[in-house]
């Protein structure tokens, strides 16, 4: 499903109420609300609204397991950290207890053996198929979406759930939740805004398929369990 919006305050209102929906029907079902968190830009207005009332009241905190789809390999105080900015604009001002909480950062750990011990946790708070209750995520103007950056070799990782790798245009190591971890989430919300999305949004959605160019075109379109949150901008072409 793909909803347009004419500005930002609006598609971060309607992905809040998406984010509360989740999280309310998740508790009441088993208890606890397993949520993978984006970072970049794009999430930072809905997490600042999730933090203020009255939607801040709408979420049992106390019951809110918090991951992420992927993060920069560098120490949560660094500027560039997707957890830091989390932080800084939601969990700082939420209850949620600090045990709760897994950012994708080990201090003396190689990525490659943090992204095992994160697959260890996620085995442990998810159910037995690894489905988290909601996974936001954004998308880059090249198509990219968590760290499924084009021509990677990790848009080809179908055995782990969570994977590191060396990304040597950006000089640095990623964690990222892989490919059928993310796709068997029970819901996935993208939030993608701005005219530098267009050609992006349009190759993803209705382009041809070419999943190395634009590795969100590998995200589930059929089954109803996505919500695209668009601006009108992002949403030009299509």
């Amino acid at each position: 499903m793909v909803r347009k919006f004419d500005d930002l305050q609006q598609l971060n209102t309607e992905a809040a109420k998406l984010f509360i929906t989740a999280a309310k029907a998740a508790i009441a079902a088993k208890g606890r609300f397993t949520v993978a968190l984006t970072g970049g830009t794009s999430p930072v207005g809905l997490y600042r609204l999730l933090a203020s009332s009255p939607y801040r009241d709408e979420v049992q905190w106390e019951q809110v397991y918090i991951f992420w789809g992927d993060e920069r390999w560098v120490p949560l105080d660094d500027e560039r950290s997707n957890a830091r900015m989390t932080f800084e604009t939601l969990l700082s001002h939420v209850p949620v207890p600090q045990h709760q909480i897994f950012p994708m950062w080990g201090d003396g750990a190689s990525p490659d053996e943090f992204a095992r011990k994160y697959e260890q946790s996620l085995h442990l708070h998810l159910d037995p198929e690894g489905r988290f209750d909601l996974i936001l995520l954004g998308m880059g103007a090249d198509g990219h979406t968590a760290s499924w950056f084009p021509h990677t070799g990790v848009l080809h990782e179908y055995d782990k759930w969570v994977a590191a790798y060396y990304l040597h245009a950006q000089d640095m190591y990623r964690i990222t939740l892989t490919v059928p971890l993310i796709n068997q989430a029970k819901q996935i919300a993208v939030i993608a805004y701005g005219a530098n999305k267009a050609d992006a949004l349009y190759e993803v959605l209705q382009g041809e398929r070419n999943a190395e160019q634009y590795p969100a075109q590998l995200l589930p379109t059929a089954d109803g369990r996505i919500t695209w949150f668009v601006d009108e901008a992002a949403a030009a072409r299509i």
